[in-house]
């Protein structure tokens, strides 16, 4: 069944799919999940918050960006964003951001608005007692999330946020529609190139199941490991 295949062509292009492909996606999935939490935190107390606009404007931003689909998201910043920094700097010709940078932006905003909703459901979830007991001993509303709520819900909302960066690991495949080399993609160029298809992609799903697989295990884990502290 296999005597037509050619392995060996894996063999080779390692050096290509690891350093360049899988650096891309690796360094996509860790700046998206940092700069989408943080950003992502902001939203959810936006949220919370008893400013009426604030609150309105964070809710029509995540159900915006949870309402479209990423590869849509992908396109429309990258023809779009010339056009915003254009206008944002007065220029007088659409500003050149580059593929990279528009994808490292589009992920970003576009996982804040999930991990907004997960930070959300974790804050929500500390007991209101906690929060009165920080303004009890004289803290404001600042200090009590900083040292009371969000610590916790950090704490809580591990496993759920994991499982959410195992899945931008997954949608990272998508920047092959702007035509940059991620791991898929540097494996999809050497099918191309030496016409192994079939091998190819059968290394590249291996690679994507056994990092999943592996990272599931461990969610499982802390998960396990969180509900015991509790």
């Amino acid at each position: 069944m296999f005597s037509d295949f050619d392995f060996n062509v894996i063999w080779r292009s390692l050096p290509y799919l690891f350093e360049q492909g899988m650096t891309f996606t690796l360094t996509l999935t860790v700046i998206a999940t940092i700069c989408g939490l943080i950003l992502g935190t902001l939203i959810a107390m936006m949220r919370l918050s008893s400013n009426a606009a604030l609150s309105t404007f964070a809710a029509s931003y995540v159900n915006l960006m949870r309402s479209l689909p990423l590869v849509l998201v992908i396109f429309l910043f990258y023809f779009l964003m010339p056009y915003i920094g254009q206008w944002i700097i007065r220029a007088d010709q659409p500003v050149q951001v580059g593929a990279y940078s528009s994808t490292m932006i589009t992920f970003t905003l576009f996982e804040a608005a999930y991990f907004s909703e997960i930070m959300r459901a974790g804050i929500q979830a500390i007991p209101r007692g906690q929060v009165m007991a920080g303004y009890a001993i004289g803290l404001n509303y600042r200090e009590v999330m900083r040292f009371v709520v969000l610590p916790q819900a950090f704490r809580n909302m591990l496993p759920v946020i994991f499982t959410q960066t195992i899945v931008l690991f997954q949608d990272t495949s998508l920047v092959y529609v702007l035509s940059i080399t991620d791991f898929l993609g540097a494996a999809s160029k050497v099918a191309q190139r030496d016409g192994r298809l079939t091998e190819m992609y059968l290394f590249a799903a291996l690679v994507y199941f056994v990092i999943c697989f592996t990272a599931s295990f461990f969610v499982k884990r802390l998960q396990k490991r969180i509900s015991i502290i509790r």
